[in-house]
């Protein structure tokens, strides 16, 4: 049995999901953060070496990325090949986006989480208005600029498409929809009806919600 090793508050939604359209058995094992450096524990870094969620473990092989996680399952597990087109402007939609989630809207959206994350530190009073005025210019001169055209991209995208490789859920659906629900909790997203369109139309899925039951209850040690 394919086991998901879960880090609490990583990206292993998109797997469990994945699993479950596929109707395919698993198990998970939860790995808490420490509580200090925010890491992973020394029992996940014992499974994959850098301690980066997700990972699965099936029979002797250990897979970590969601992206090669996702292309894994898909090749292996998807009978009856629901989750990948086969050929023309479906397919290279769905390497674009499968990779566009982590190669080019998670990194601006981790900086982000991680600059305004150092505003909590404890620090001197009189360094607090120096460091927000240095967190508020990366945001606004770097991240802000580059974010923007990103989110345009993907709502121009999606007004054309009600997937993003076409008509048909895929592998790049279960990529870009974490990705997408980050974006939601770190930019405004008021001008991208599409995206809400899109966000609304998974949380209808029912593999979908059975992923999140199963991630919740495991967390909760259920």
């Amino acid at each position: 049995m394919i086991t998901l090793h879960h880090l609490v508050q990583s990206r292993s939604n998109r797997i469990a999901w994945l699993l479950e359209a596929l109707q395919q058995p698993y198990q998970i094992t939860v790995y808490q953060r420490d509580s200090k450096t925010y890491g992973a524990p020394e029992s996940l870094k014992q499974v994959s070496p850098l301690g980066k969620a997700p990972v699965i473990s099936d029979g002797e092989l250990v897979i970590a990325e969601s992206g090669a996680i996702i292309e894994y399952l898909i090749d292996n597990y998807d009978e009856q090949q629901q989750f990948r087109p086969k050929d023309g402007q479906a397919l290279l939609d769905y390497r674009y986006w499968l990779h566009f989630a982590e190669g080019s809207m998670m990194p601006l959206l981790v900086m982000r989480l991680v600059l305004n994350k150092s505003l909590e530190k404890p620090m001197p009073f009189f360094a607090k208005p120096i460091i927000r005025k240095f967190v508020d210019g990366l945001n606004n001169m770097f991240i802000e600029p580059r974010i923007v055209p990103q989110l345009q991209q993907v709502e121009q995208h999606l007004a054309k498409h009600t997937w993003f490789a076409g008509e048909q859920l895929s592998g790049a659906d279960f990529q870009m929809m974490l990705v997408l629900q980050l974006a939601a909790q770190r930019c405004d997203m008021s001008p991208y009806s599409q995206i809400k369109r899109y966000m609304q139309q998974i949380e209808k899925i029912e593999s979908y919600q059975r992923a999140m039951k199963k991630l919740a209850a495991a967390e909760a040690g259920e």
